[in-house]
């Protein structure tokens, strides 16, 4: 480093170090920006390795029929909030549905989701939050989720007032990890605890991919309590051999839409497309914060070049001082420049330990798992590097056209 670019860096920090607080809210456009993407980037790759890693423990040959169509573009013509079971969609599946998919050549065992309302009551304690699931006695087995205590019903249990729960529902409504025999009421029939499940992953924008609410009971005792009219609103399918997924999805397709009468009013997933609908539903929460983002950089950059502006005035005299000794315009262009550039270069190292922090506190206290992204922070540091260069530009170029006689008369 030249002595003339040592002297120039000195005067800066000393310069921001006299102004600190003008400083400080000059960069502050540029760090909301900078925390703003790293976090958005960190989100969004979570998100989506969550979603990945519970599908594919679920097994990459489960197959998801939902009601509603789910585009493969960047929208969603749905109004579900559930990113892998679309429990939020109106149910348009029917026991019919089920046959129909299990009886798709290639799908080996299937079973289905349907919500049954009501809120659960064990010795007068409630619990609203709990959701109430009828469904197969091969559920666990489909999604690949063990039994902590107890089991899960068999086929002649179909008929039966029996339940198998979610740890949260455990500990809240009965008040103990394994409440095996006890009994809870639901729409005036009693039914018994058969079983408890290990903890499910729990997963952003997907309440029903983590069933640790949930109580599982016979679809038949479901559809007896609701009169026959407890929504589908998912069927879940297993080929047993991955490579057979994309044939079977559009066997299933195909067999559901001729007997909906040519009506598409579904959707069937492979793990593919289950993890393409959770970017798509994570790419329009990325589009508002990245618009956030780009604003917030936009007024950074101008507090940057305002704050540059008043700068040059206040300091008019000095620049006098200088070309008088010898400074040349461009080693007054450079100092500006550089002062620009170590603004913006500082707000973005401070944006990047904040969205560090910010990553770490969802991490800590959400279901979100964010991950730190290195290539986001690369990019957020050099985006905030240029913003320097391009809003210091015009300041630095006024300093350096003053004349130096009428600078040096400057009050």
């Amino acid at each position: 480093m030249s002595a003339t670019l040592r002297g120039s860096f000195r005067m800066t920090l000393s310069d921001i170090r006299r102004s600190k607080w003008r400083s400080m809210l000059t960069m502050l456009g540029v760090i909301v920006g900078i925390v703003a993407v790293v976090t958005v980037v960190g989100i969004g790759d979570g998100v989506k390795q969550q979603v990945t890693g519970t599908l594919y423990h679920y097994g990459k040959d489960l197959i998801i029929v939902r009601p509603g169509s789910v585009n493969s573009g960047s929208t969603i013509s749905t109004s579900n909030t559930d990113v892998l079971f679309g429990m939020s969609d109106a149910s348009s599946l029917t026991t019919n549905d089920v046959s129909t998919v299990t009886n798709t050549p290639g799908v080996q065992e299937t079973t289905p989701l349907g919500i049954v309302p009501g809120t659960p009551n064990a010795n007068g304690t409630t619990m609203p939050g709990a959701f109430v699931l009828g469904t197969s006695e091969n559920a666990a087995s489909i999604l690949n989720q063990q039994i902590a205590e107890g089991g899960f019903w068999s086929s002649d249990d179909d008929n039966n007032n029996v339940a198998v729960i979610g740890q949260n529902v455990a500990d809240k409504l009965f008040g103990e990890p394994a409440p095996l025999g006890n009994t809870f009421t639901l729409l005036g029939q009693t039914f018994i605890v058969r079983g408890v499940f290990t903890p499910w992953e729990n997963v952003p924008f997907s309440p029903t991919a983590s069933f640790n609410d949930a109580i599982f009971i016979p679809y038949q005792s479901a559809a007896r309590l609701t009169q026959n009219n407890s929504g589908i609103y998912a069927i879940l399918a297993k080929t047993g051999n991955p490579k057979d997924v994309n044939s079977v999805t559009a066997a299933i397709t195909s067999h559901l839409t001729a007997t909906h009468g040519g009506a598409q009013n579904f959707s069937v997933l492979g793990p593919n497309q289950s993890i393409d609908n959770s970017d798509q539903v994570v790419h329009l929460l990325s589009i508002w914060i990245w618009t956030i983002a780009i604003i917030s950089l936009l007024i950074g950059g101008v507090g940057i070049m305002n704050t540059m502006l008043l700068s040059v005035t206040e300091r008019t005299h000095e620049i006098g001082v200088r070309k008088a000794v010898g400074a040349t315009s461009r080693q007054i262009l450079n100092q500006f420049m550089l002062e620009a550039t170590v603004l913006s270069l500082v707000g973005g190292a401070i944006g990047v330990v904040v969205s560090l922090g910010v990553i770490g506190i969802f991490y800590l206290t959400t279901d979100f798992q964010p991950v730190i992204s290195w290539q986001a922070i690369v990019i957020a540091t050099f985006v905030s590097l240029v913003i320097g260069i391009i809003f210091g530009t015009a300041p630095a170029f006024k300093a350096a056209q003053k004349d130096p006689i009428e600078s040096l008369r400057h009050e």
